[in-house]
């Protein structure tokens, strides 16, 4: 199933292309190394949304401030970026993003899924305007499937998040020490991918 996830981004166009062949793949570069993405055009307004955070140099500097080994890391809060560690994690957007479900994106490990608050003060399930995590269970998150939108794949790096996921951490699951990002996209074609990813299209 994550494998037909891949390949139907690899064989669709998208708007932020530089041409029809083209692929956004969104690099978070870390002290643990790197972790590399694509994005769904089946999730048009969370891949439009995560893009212009980026152009925009919103998520460098900040960390992932929640980490819990067998289960996901998470981050992408501007609140991170100050020196106020109780607040990471609090902050968000000034807007939300509409839930984008999709029966063909599912919580496998390394599917990178939009954060949100709970369903008593938020019964739409609306995502965070820039918070997100990445499954880091080898068996999934299936729980999870159609409670919080999934909107992309990891290809390469999931050492990293495992890496990432054992870190010593306090009893709010923050880690002890900040786990910088920054994040960064190239734009590829379905070839680079094939021949640099062959494991994580055969995987996926």
């Amino acid at each position: 199933m994550i494998k037909t996830f891949l390949l139907l981004i690899l064989m669709s166009a998208n708007c932020y292309s530089q041409n029809s062949d083209s692929i956004p793949v969104v690099t978070i570069t870390t002290d643990f190394g790197e972790i590399k993405f694509v994005l769904s055009d089946k999730t048009p307004k969370h891949k439009e949304n995560f893009l212009k955070l980026i152009k925009e140099g919103f998520y460098d500097g900040t960390t992932f401030h929640r980490i819990i080994p067998g289960f996901m890391i998470q981050g992408g809060d501007g609140n991170s970026k100050d020196t106020i560690p109780m607040n990471d994690g609090t902050g968000d957007m000034p807007y939300l993003i509409p839930a984008e479900f999709n029966a063909t994106l599912k919580h496998y490990k390394g599917a990178v899924a939009a954060a949100r608050k709970g369903d008593m003060v938020n019964p739409t399930r609306s995502s965070s305007g820039s918070q997100f995590y990445i499954v880091q269970n080898p068996t999934g998150e299936h729980r999870l499937d159609g409670e919080y939108t999934v909107f992309g794949q990891t290809i390469s790096g999931m050492e990293v998040v495992d890496k990432i996921s054992m870190q010593a951490r306090d009893r709010n699951n923050r880690p002890v020490k900040n786990i910088k990002m920054k994040v960064t996209v190239t734009y590829e074609d379905s070839g680079w991918m094939k021949k640099n990813f062959p494991e994580g299209i055969r995987n996926y």
